[in-house]
């Protein structure tokens, strides 16, 4: 498709929805969100950008092959199941750590965001991987 709009608007919305993916991403496990929304919503940004231009600019955009998404998400997911078994606690048990920031507050990171950013680059990847096979078919 050649619509110079559909381009000017992707130029625009592209990064507004990833940034409101990483939001639902990183507010996924106090509030609903997380990393299987988050992630849909990244795959139709770019998803997005290959309609508005083509399935090979929206891979470099990109910058990653959907399989090494959908591998280093397996092994966040996983990870964050192995750091808990690794303390004595039963697989994904969630796993806290307070770190105190000089000037901003004591920030809580946990399990729950490993957990959630590897599902969110597995969504990415196994959803790209279809919409692009697809585009190019």
């Amino acid at each position: 498709m050649r619509s110079i709009i559909l381009r000017s608007a992707t130029r625009y919305l592209f990064p507004i929805i990833i940034l409101f993916s990483i939001f639902l991403l990183l507010r996924g496990h106090d509030e609903p969100g997380g990393g299987f929304i988050g992630g849909l919503l990244a795959a139709t940004a770019f998803a997005l950008y290959a309609i508005a231009y083509d399935v090979k600019s929206a891979r470099a955009m990109l910058r990653a092959d959907h399989i090494t998404l959908i591998g280093v998400g397996l092994l966040l997911a996983t990870g964050a199941g192995i750091i808990s078994m690794l303390v004595g606690d039963p697989f994904l048990a969630t796993q806290w750590v307070t770190l105190n920031v000089p000037g901003v507050a004591d920030v809580k990171l946990g399990t729950p965001l490993l957990f959630d950013i590897g599902v969110y680059l597995v969504v990415v990847g196994v959803t790209l991987m279809l919409v692009f096979h697809l585009a190019e078919e």
